[in-house]
């Protein structure tokens, strides 16, 4: 029987979000799996703003807005309020966007996740500091166009493999996602919420302005990132790497850059680094993959 996405909805429509945007789906398939007793941490991000301006507002579930580099250390003060009035039900989720994350906020998640605070922390990945004018952050892919990143210096740094890092902090659980994979997500989401201690999740999302496509393109963008194997789908758990999903064949990365206008100065050798990066990539994972089976033994890897 096939997977089915929870019906209930915990993020309501006529949002003020841009038409297409990866992060509103993300966060709602989020709370589809969460369910509502649940309560959010959100640092200054798109979803700050989009939440942010009454009537507006539109989430179904309490919504602390806390500042930029602070989304785990309130997540963290929440979990821990809870547990001093005995509530061991909720669930505690920071939702953070990429530069509160892997730039701004990765001292606070980093001390979360040391201190193995009982939180789910998320990522929604579109790339940039999309809120602030696409600005570029540590999660810019290699080629990209910014504005601070202009076409003649476009950004020359490869992105931050932010769950590596969370791997090596010695999290109980780790994982990405694509909102295109909608199934996967939710999945994961109801397995992290069943976990105890922390959990980070990098959920890939997009983000038609600041990627320079039509909004009409959104989930296309998202689905030829996983089918060009530029986003992989895994999990660690317990230091046991499992991939999620591995295309039979890979999509040319070409498909995939040519819909968005940030990469459409890459020229012949730029995209053949590109393919290089993501072969790469996939060697090291499946060898991580190999190496857990080995250490840990083929069931333990298999899930």
């Amino acid at each position: 029987m096939k997977y089915s996405i929870p019906t209930e909805e915990y993020v309501t429509s006529g949002t003020v979000a841009c038409q297409g945007c990866g992060a509103v789906l993300a966060l709602r398939y989020a709370l589809k799996a969460l369910g509502p007793d649940t309560v959010l941490s959100v640092p200054a991000c798109c979803w700050s703003v989009i939440d942010g301006p009454f009537p507006y507002s539109s989430t179904l579930v309490p919504l602390f807005h806390t500042a930029f580099e602070t989304a785990a250390a309130a997540a963290s003060g929440i979990r821990n309020g809870f547990a001093i009035r005995g509530n061991d039900h909720t669930t505690v989720m920071a939702w953070a966007g990429d530069g509160g994350t892997v730039d701004i906020g990765i001292q606070a998640l980093s001390g979360a996740v040391e201190r193995d605070e009982d939180i789910i922390y998320v990522c929604y990945d579109n790339e940039a500091y999309m809120n602030t004018g696409i600005q570029r952050s540590g999660s810019t892919p290699w080629g990209a166009w910014t504005t601070t990143t202009p076409v003649r210096h476009f950004k020359k740094e490869e992105k931050k493999d932010m769950v590596e890092i969370m791997v090596a902090h010695g999290i109980r659980y780790t994982a990405t996602a694509c909102v295109s994979h909608a199934e996967d997500f939710v999945k994961k989401m109801k397995k992290a919420k069943d976990i105890r201690g922390t959990k980070y999740i990098q959920v890939f999302a997009s983000c038609p302005p600041g990627w320079k496509m039509q909004s009409d393109d959104s989930i296309k963008a998202l689905r030829l990132g996983v089918q060009t194997g530029i986003v992989p789908l895994y999990e660690v758990e317990n230091g046991v790497y499992k991939i999620n999903y591995r295309p039979k064949e890979f999509k040319p990365v070409e498909e995939y850059l040519k819909l968005q206008g940030r990469f459409r100065h890459l020229k012949p050798e730029d995209v053949e680094h590109v393919t290089r990066w993501r072969d790469r990539r996939w060697k090291l994972l499946e060898a991580k993959v190999a190496m857990t089976r080995e250490l840990y033994g083929a069931d333990a890897a298999e899930g």
